[in-house]
């Protein structure tokens, strides 16, 4: 019995000596694992070039109501919805025979005036002839003289009468003052027309306006960098189409507002773009991207950049080559990076890949990296 207890006893010891050695062992080997390795990069002032949109309302550089301007019965349309029309083209047709028989009045009206006129000129030869013989007072002859100077202000208005019947009968044919596509017809043929009443609208769209709105801070930034550069593609700009698609051609800038919308704060910009494929249409929306440069800012890469409750956050190396959570604020956002606006600067040294896999108080051995290929941007 005593010597089933020795070796029960024995048995034991040898156990925990065996599990003590383990133990030291696997705390040598976790003392010895090396750092994880992870790549580091420094942050550094620099320019660049920041890409911002801004709502455009997209209109064709001509854009008109098509209206009467007299009354009648629509007798023909020409052209039809959505039809390219060029400068002349008969588009509508309004009957015109009241015209014709009020023309007809005014021709017979004025050939009166004329016959009437020229009778009184006789008149006034003969009571001048009379008059020069003593026969009848001169009297006479100023009476007989404003009798025709009466008859030939009847000319006058019998030839306003012709001239105005023509004018009519030419409003009845309504042609396309430039080259355009023509919008909805809402009438139809038989109608009855108003004098100004709507027949359709026309659109110039072979050039095309975007129309934008600048913050008052953002302008005179735009003003200065423009003024600073003195480059000719400044004014360029670019347009994203409602469907997230880039606009094949680049516009320019060709006017400012003479004044600054007090209630909004901003001034609006006109940018024309060629319309080649008339791919735009008049009352189109976009966005408009234009460079603006940004000078001496510190830039973040989208990789070493994590988001808690709305703020961000990256991981900043210290001394120790330990890891310290820490909190910036993002000026703006750009295709790879961000704009610092505070909580970081210039020197400080981060985390750039790797920030799943450590946590705050981490200890890690920095492998540095270039900045240069961090910060591409499309410009």
């Amino acid at each position: 019995m005593l010597k089933h207890k020795i070796s029960f006893y024995a048995l034991v010891v040898a156990a925990g000596l065996s599990v003590s050695g383990c133990v030291s062992k696997a705390r040598n080997n976790s003392a010895q694992e090396e750092p994880l390795q992870l790549p580091v990069v420094t942050l550094n002032t620099r320019d660049t070039v920041v890409s911002t949109a801004y709502v455009a309302d997209i209109q064709a550089i001509k854009n008109i109501e098509i209206r009467t301007r007299v009354r009648g019965f629509l007798e023909k349309i020409y052209v039809d919805e959505g039809q390219p029309v060029k400068k002349g083209q008969l588009l509508f047709k309004l009957n015109d025979e009241e015209f014709k028989i009020m023309l007809s009045k005014a021709r017979a009206a004025l050939s009166n005036a004329m016959a009437d006129t020229k009778a009184t000129a006789l008149e006034v030869d003969r009571v001048k002839l009379l008059v020069n013989k003593n026969v009848i007072s001169s009297s006479e002859l100023e009476v007989a003289q404003a009798k025709l100077h009466a008859d030939k202000a009847t000319i006058e208005e019998a030839r306003s009468a012709v001239e105005s019947a023509q004018t009519h009968i030419a409003y009845t044919s309504i042609r396309a003052p430039f080259d355009g596509i023509i919008n909805r017809i809402p009438l139809k043929a038989g109608s009855l027309i108003d004098e100004g009443m709507l027949l359709t609208q026309l659109s110039d769209i072979s050039s095309m306006y975007a129309y934008f709105s600048f913050p008052e801070n953002e302008y005179l930034k735009y003003e200065r960098t423009k003024n600073a550069v003195a480059d000719k593609d400044s004014d360029k700009v670019k347009l994203v189409l409602a469907d997230g698609s880039n606009y094949p051609y680049a516009g320019n800038i060709e006017t400012v507002e003479g004044q600054i919308e007090q209630s909004t704060g901003s001034i609006d910009f006109r940018a024309r773009f060629p319309n080649p494929k008339k791919l735009l249409r008049h009352g189109a929306t976009g966005k408009i991207f234009l460079a603006n440069r940004a000078d001496d800012v510190v830039l973040v890469p989208q990789q070493a950049v994590f988001d808690i409750q709305d703020k961000s956050y990256v991981y900043v190396v210290d001394s120790q080559n330990k890891l310290h959570m820490k909190a910036f604020t993002p000026l703006l956002r750009l295709s790879h990076s961000y704009i610092v606006k505070e909580g970081l600067k210039s020197g400080d040294e981060i985390l750039y890949e790797g920030i799943q896999n450590v946590h705050d108080g981490m200890v890690i051995k920095p492998k540095h990296i270039a900045e240069k290929p961090l910060f591409a941007m499309k410009k």
